[in-house]
This record gives C-alpha cells, structure tokens and sequence, in this order.
C-alpha cells in the first residue's frame, strides 16, 4: 500500500545532538511521534561495547598506499591491528581531511567509544562547518578500521558487535554502471549479470543523471518493457534515475515503470529536491527509494518523518559508516520500512555491504553487489565472497571477517600530509 506524506513540509534540519530532543519546542512547535522515535533511535547506542571485556587504546591510525590500492590502519597500543581498505578515487582526493581533521580524534582513546568518538569527530574542530560526503567518506573509513580491530582483539565479527548476527547469508542483486547504451545492449548485458551469478534481482539505470533528453528518454521507454519481457514475471526488476527527473517526467516514467511491475524506483528527482521527491512520491504507487548522497541524521529523520520513501538508502561510506547507518536502518524499521544501503562500489565495499547486512533485520530482499573488482587481496576461511545461486556468504571470522595478504600490507607507502 502507497504511504502519504504525514505532515505538512518544513524545512529540515542539520544533523545535531539528539539528548532529551523529545522535548517541545518555542513557538508551539511540538515533533511528531515518529520524530520522537527516531530522536530516541539516534541517541541509542549501536555498538555493544559490553561484548569487547579489555579497554583497546588506539596508538595510531594512518594511510598507507600500495599501487593502485589504499588502506587505513588502525593500532592498539598492545599492538592490535585492525584494516579498512579503501577507494583509491577517494581516498587521493580526501587524505588530507582524514589525518588533519577526523584521526585526531580517536587516537589516544579507547575503540570501545567508538559512536561517541564520532559525534566528538562531528562537534571537534569545527567539523560540522565540513559536513559532506568529503567529511563523512573519511569517517566512515577510520570506523571501519576500528571497528575491525574490535572485532579481531574481542574475537568476534563485526555484526556480532553492532547489535548481533541475525543471518549468515544474504540475497544480491547486480546494479548495471552503463547508461545510453542501446537498449537490447542493455539487456544482454543485465541477463549477463544474472548469468554469471545466479543473481534473482537486478537494477538498471535511467535517464541522463541528473538531467534527461529525448534520447535518454526513448531508450527508457524502449528498456523498461524490455527488461521485463526477457527477465520474466518471476524476475526482481529495480531502477535508478539517479535524480534525472522533474516532476512531471518522473511521474510519467514511473507510470511505466509501474505498469511493467519494477520492484522499485531509486531516487526519480535530483537528490536536493525535497518538494519535487515528494510530489512523484505522492503520485505513484511503485516503491520510491533513496537517501544515498544523504550525510545528515536530521535529514534522513525529516524524509522519513514526511513518508517520501519506501526503502531507505544510506550509502555506508558516505553517510559516515555502518553504526550511523545502522540508526538509520532501525529508524525505517520502527516506520516498517526497508533499508536497502547504496553501495558506492570499489575496494571491498561489498564486504561492508555483507556485515552491515548480517545484523540488520529490516534489509530489502536483495543487497547491491558490486565484487572486489579492485582485486584486494583478502581471503576468508568461511565464505567464497563470490555469490553462489544469488547468495553470498558472510564472513564469520573476527572483524571484518577476512585476512589481508601480509605481503601486501607490509609494501604499504605511508601517507603523510602537509
């Protein structure tokens, strides 16, 4: 059933401190009952630190690169490791944030404080005046680290610490990169996916991002019923427009989309355009997904309170990690929606995909999966980290669950900043 929009709009909120939030407000302002729940749900705690017995002083956490490949390093002072590997494209871009403005903070302090170590992140150097993807990516990339080196010294996965591992496998699907590409190319590419991996879902693109023209608007509708005829009925079809549309031709796609049965319809408007996501919202019945480029709680809470999406997205690096996406998920739960996490791909974030999904309950049916396509050389005893008949495995050794080649890690180049 197609939710409505609970309240009337108001400007959201920056990200904020969440302590006794319950509160009414001047001015007769008082928040929703959702609002109050999700300000209840922030403020809990994720990270079982009762499950971690010894205090893990952090000593240091650096950047090192090998090649092509980056990766953090986080170490105890009793000489624990643990290792976050990361997007190169980011990393070369945003290095100097991490060790100027976001390491500080955490060295010198116990890794069992992890969540209030962010907030600090946030609130310290004035960080808030950097909120965004830049800023968040970098935190996400020190948490990872972290929370691997309390996995390994507790001896525990990192699922079993976020709240406890509720499944050892999950569901994939493949997100196609391609745009503009004819559409019978399309589909041979798409059944391609699902042939090598035994995937049952998949999502394709639409639009021009950000933009569409007659041509990007031809192969659409040209792709939409084709991709459900050669798939079949039995087929998990998604979309993403990546904010292609107005309003007007957002709700004209999603029509189509509807009439074709798609699973669901990844952000129809420019990511920024609240009212207009709204408006194609209101005007469909097909599933209206979102939230990837989101990096403030506030506004996850506004677009939730508001009842714009069907299944939430944050995007595990650049909303800022897995605990703070973790909230997220257990906000759309407490609304009985799904979280679907957008996963920006490269690296191992797949593998991140894979813990943050061994304890989440309300995950969608299917996980995007984008493999180690950067080849990081790690291993696991107890998964392939390949999907088998669509399913993959989740790690069940400590931390993040998979070893580091020890030869890559020591050729390692440190990254200093000026």
């Amino acid at each position: 059933m197609k939710k409505t929009a609970g309240a009337t709009l108001i400007a959201p909120l920056a990200a904020c401190s969440y302590e006794g939030a319950d509160k009414s407000t001047s001015n007769g302002y008082t928040p929703s009952d959702r609002l109050k729940q999700f300000r209840k749900i922030a403020a809990s705690p994720v990270l079982q630190k009762e499950k971690v017995k010894q205090s893990i002083i952090i000593e240091s956490i650096n950047i090192y690169q090998n090649g092509k490949h980056f990766f953090l390093k986080a170490v105890s002072t009793d000489g624990a490791v643990g290792i976050c590997s990361g997007n190169g494209k980011y990393i070369k871009n945003i290095y100097p944030i991490i060790l100027n403005r976001i390491i500080p903070h955490f060295e010198g302090k116990d890794a069992r404080d992890l969540e209030m170590l962010i907030e600090n992140t946030y609130m310290g150097m004035l960080n808030y005046k950097w909120q965004g993807l830049a800023f968040w990516v970098g935190v996400a990339y020190v948490e990872i680290a972290i929370l691997d080196l309390l996995g390994r010294v507790s001896s525990q996965p990192i699922g079993e610490l976020l709240g406890g591992r509720v499944r050892e496998q999950v569901g994939i699907y493949y997100a196609s990169g391609k745009r503009g590409n004819p559409a019978e190319e399309e589909v041979e590419h798409l059944q391609g996916l699902v042939e090598k991996s035994g995937a049952k879902a998949v999502k394709y693109r639409l639009g021009a991002r950000m933009r569409y023209d007659s041509a990007s608007t031809k192969r659409d509708k040209e792709l939409i019923p084709l991709v459900r005829k050669t798939l079949g009925d039995d087929a998990t079809i998604y979309t993403d427009a990546n904010g292609s549309y107005d309003v007007a031709m957002g709700i004209h796609i999603g029509k189509i989309l509807e009439e074709y049965a798609t699973d669901f319809y990844e952000e129809p408007c420019p990511f920024d355009h609240y009212e207009e996501t709204v408006a194609v919202s209101k005007g469909l019945n097909i599933p209206i997904a979102g939230g990837e480029e989101e990096v403030s709680t506030r506004q996850f809470m506004w677009l939730m309170d508001q009842g714009i999406y069907d299944i939430v997205q944050p995007d595990l690096l650049f909303y800022g990690g897995l605990t703070r996406s973790i909230k997220i998920a257990r906000m759309a739960q407490s609304i009985g929606i799904k979280c679907t996490p957008h996963i920006s791909g490269k690296a191992l974030g797949f593998l991140y995909m894979a813990q943050f999904a061994s304890c989440v309950r309300n995950i969608g049916p299917y996980q995007e999966f984008k493999g180690n396509s950067d080849k990081v050389p790690v291993e696991s005893l107890s998964s392939s980290l390949q999907p088998q008949n669509g399913l993959i495995d989740i790690p069940k050794e400590p931390g993040l669950g998979v070893e580091f080649d020890p030869e890559f890690i020591a050729k390692g180049k440190l990254i200093r900043s000026i």
